[in-house]
């Protein structure tokens, strides 16, 4: 299994099962994952796994609020940064992924990290504040459903990943192919597909059309 990034907190038996859980979960999935395997990937007892989480549900939650704390720091840091403003909120999303992809595909598969997926969309919300002080055209959609599509769509790449790989013709979760993504990411993000007066003529468009009555 793939092993991530050193935990920047500490060495200690609980972070130790943490890091080995979002191994196992990401590579096994929830349900397959079991207590005593993550015990020995972490060097420690099962007995000290209850102990310190109570159950598997305990420590997925942990395994959750560990990520969000990560991302939480880093988007702090990116904010901070005055570099590269306009993409930063693709930035910290990916940073903070990077290590625990296969963790969070497979948890979004199966339907958890609900908790993760409102973080991020709850930083694309705050990255959006100033995004939209520079836009030439008012906003037409409520900020949160378009942070809630802009993460979506990020999260996309890890559930995706082998597709996503096979066409761009390099692994997207090695360095590599961390890198052709990222410069794909900026390149889309800073090259509108629409013009102003497109998105306008579609938009009127669409308030022509009738919503089905249910």
């Amino acid at each position: 299994m793939d092993s991530p990034l050193p935990d920047p907190e500490d060495l200690t038996a609980r972070a130790r099962i943490r890091d080995a859980a979002m191994l196992h979960f990401g590579e096994r999935g929830f349900e397959q994952a079991t207590i005593r395997g993550i015990a020995e990937t972490a060097g420690v007892s099962s007995g000290l796994v209850r102990h310190h989480f109570g159950s598997k549900q305990g420590l997925r939650e942990e395994c959750d609020a560990y990520l969000i704390k990560v991302m939480r720091r880093l988007n702090d840091q990116a904010q901070a940064d005055p570099t590269a403003a306009d993409v930063n909120y693709v930035a910290v999303g990916r940073a903070a992924v990077g290590p625990y992809q296969r963790y969070l595909a497979r948890s979004l598969a199966e339907g958890s990290a609900a908790a993760v997926f409102d973080e991020m969309v709850g930083m694309s919300e705050r990255w959006l504040v100033d995004a939209d002080k520079s836009r030439p055209d008012p906003p037409d959609v409520d900020r949160k459903s378009r942070a809630a599509v802009i993460t979506a769509m990020a999260l996309a790449v890890s559930i995706l990943h082998p597709h996503l790989s096979r066409n761009m013709g390099v692994d997207v979760f090695s360095p590599d192919g961390d890198q052709l993504l990222a410069r794909t990411l900026v390149d889309i993000y800073s090259h509108p597909m629409l013009s102003v007066e497109d998105a306008a003529a579609i938009r009127a468009a669409l308030d022509k059309i009738q919503p089905a009555s249910p």
